[in-house]
């Protein structure tokens, strides 16, 4: 096994995941020689039968969308290479023989070796007596016409709506003709664009350096081809680029389309293979905000998922369908039974439209509620300068607390803490309650409520809070008083009893606990900030090598740990010396 795939035998690949098919979707079918997924009644349908197919690689596509409503049949070839035209054309045969009337449609995409196969199985079959068509879907315009030439446009994941459209005319019964015309007035209504971060890895192949670097590949196409350029921008910059190519009437090359304001329209972005589901909902609104903003905009569908992939492509792409036919919409709506297709959700809700306005900026701004005054005082300039230094000197070990965590965590913790360590430091900046030390307590606590996320916002937050609790209970009936280290050491003792009662973290479990507790302790013993932070960054250090008891570090391996601290326990470590 490689660093780079868990399977490196592209053919036993191949085959595995063609026959996953039929355990997804119980009604299908494999031919392992001829490498066919098919329906089971495939050869009985009366309707028009529909196969289409290519390389292996762009799964869903296209074993993936053989069910009821959809294609009837898919034929694969090896990672990125055509199936050849004998594979096709039993194909054909095992969906056409018995009913040669009936018509057989065949969909593929704009490359030369489909073309050539492809095209030669359905000669064949026309010789054998059966009823065959053939459309070929090119969508891409990241290629233009003049880089094109003959060949014309390449295929991408705009297949997958022809495919849809066909699928769901020939499941009411239309003909063949009736189906191709359909689906043809589609493909000459479609256009696509691409873009990715990677090259992609095919299984089985040397490993080598990827040259693109931190650019942009834009107009690939899905079998790592080339596209018109490369770019170095933002994910704005990027969409902004792909929608000029797709929409820009002024740039001859590549105005397929025109889609004006009045006009509906199906938008799909669809996911190479390698994009997170949450990074490409991102991509998703930037689209949705851009069609509106600069074009007037709106789709009457949307499309956002894994369609047609790149392998493991670390890409996207942006497909529109002009609709000058009513019909495309309601037959994209018609129910298929596909293990692949991500169905839309139902008409009565596209109805409504996509509300494309944007909500109010999320503000930065930590809102504190009131508190009545208390009667425990302090020096605000020596206080506000002290935290400034200790919430510094987080917000700079936040790599560093990022590394350790990386290593024995999940690499948050870093990042949780400069968060809330930035929100205290801007709170201090509009601070007017700095010389009241229970309502400091009190503001800083909800600070942390509301910008620290995570396990160490939760343990940070109740443990400020009881900070604040244990001394308006301590000060409560006294008389106004300047704070002492002792009213200081007795509360966070409280608030550490406090803390106990929501955690079952005790010293030895290799958490923040370690550094907390011997600083507390040595704090109400002492009375000695620097004898209390000596003990915390010793408690810290105690985590080196320390077996995990409690937080996600007790499932993760221990490769390393000698000379890692906990995480957390070191983020403390580290506000408490900017203390000093």
């Amino acid at each position: 096994m490689s660093s780079k795939h868990f399977s490196n035998d592209p053919l036993a690949l191949v085959n595995a995941g063609l026959r996953a098919a039929t355990f997804t979707n119980p009604s299908l079918t494999f031919d392992p020689a001829n490498k066919i997924v098919s329906l089971r009644t495939a050869a009985s349908q009366p309707s028009v039968a529909l196969i289409s197919g290519g390389g292996s690689g762009h799964e869903p596509s296209f074993a993936g969308f053989v069910g009821d409503g959809f294609l009837t049949a898919a034929v694969a070839g090896s990672i990125f290479a055509s199936p050849s035209a004998e594979q096709v054309f039993r194909a054909i045969k095992a969906v056409g023989s018995e009913q040669p009337d009936r018509g057989v449609l065949v969909i593929i995409m704009n490359y030369t070796g489909d073309m050539l196969h492809f095209g030669m199985a359905v000669e064949k079959a026309r010789a054998a007596g059966i009823k065959v068509d053939l459309l070929v879907v090119g969508d891409d315009v990241g290629v233009g016409r003049a880089r094109g030439g003959r060949i014309g446009r390449r295929g991408l994941a705009g297949t997958v709506l022809i495919q849809k459209i066909a699928g769901a005319a020939a499941a009411t019964g239309a003909t063949l003709d009736e189906v191709h015309k359909i689906a043809n007035l589609a493909n000459e209504n479609l256009a696509t664009v691409g873009a990715s971060l990677a090259h992609v890895h095919v299984p089985g192949r040397q490993i080598v350096p990827d040259e693109l670097g931190d650019a942009i590949e834009i107009g690939m196409g899905i079998h790592n081809e080339e596209g018109f350029g490369r770019v170095t921008t933002s994910l704005s910059g990027l969409v902004e680029t792909m929608l000029k190519q797709l929409l820009d009437q002024s740039d001859k090359d590549r105005a397929y389309i025109n889609i004006r304001p009045e006009d509906e329209f199906v938008a799909m972005v669809n996911n190479l293979g390698g994009i997170s589901v949450l990074e490409l909902g991102a991509i998703t609104a930037e689209v949705i905000d851009q069609l509106s903003s600069t074009y007037n905009l709106r789709p009457s569908r949307l499309l956002s998922g894994t369609y047609m992939t790149s392998l493991n492509g670390l890409g996207f792409s942006i497909t529109l369908l002009k609709v000058v036919d009513k019909s495309f919409l309601s037959l994209i709506d018609a129910p298929a039974d596909a293990a692949g297709w991500s169905a839309p959700v139902q008409p009565k809700n596209w109805a409504r439209g996509i509300d494309t306005s944007k909500p109010e900026p999320v503000t930065a701004e930590i809102e504190t509620e009131a508190s009545p005054p208390s009667n425990l005082q302090l020096d605000a300039q020596t206080a506000t300068a002290k935290l400034r230094a200790a919430l510094n000197s987080l917000v700079e070990a936040e790599p560093q607390v990022t590394k350790y965590d990386t290593i024995v965590g999940d690499g948050d913790c870093g990042l949780c803490l400069k968060t809330g360590a930035e929100a205290v430091l801007k709170y201090l900046d509009s601070s007017s309650s700095q010389g009241d030390a229970i309502r400091l307590v009190r503001d800083i606590a909800q600070v942390i409520e509301q910008s620290m996320d995570g396990t160490s916002g939760a343990l940070y937050a109740i443990f400020v809070n009881s900070l604040a609790a244990s001394l308006q209970a301590a000060a409560s009936g006294q008389p106004t008083q300047t704070i002492t280290p002792q009213i200081w050491a007795a509360g966070l003792k409280s608030a550490l009893v406090s803390l106990s009662k929501y955690t079952p973290a005790q010293p030895g479990d290799r958490t923040v606990i370690d550094a907390l507790v011997p600083f507390v302790n040595t704090l109400a013993e002492t009375v000695d900030v620097k004898k209390a932070v000596d003990a915390a960054i010793k408690g810290c250090e105690s985590t080196k090598g320390m077996k995990a008891s409690l937080g996600r570090s007790v499932y993760v391996s221990e490769e390393g740990w000698d000379s890692c601290p906990d995480p957390g326990a070191y983020g403390l470590a580290k506000l408490l010396e900017g203390f000093l």
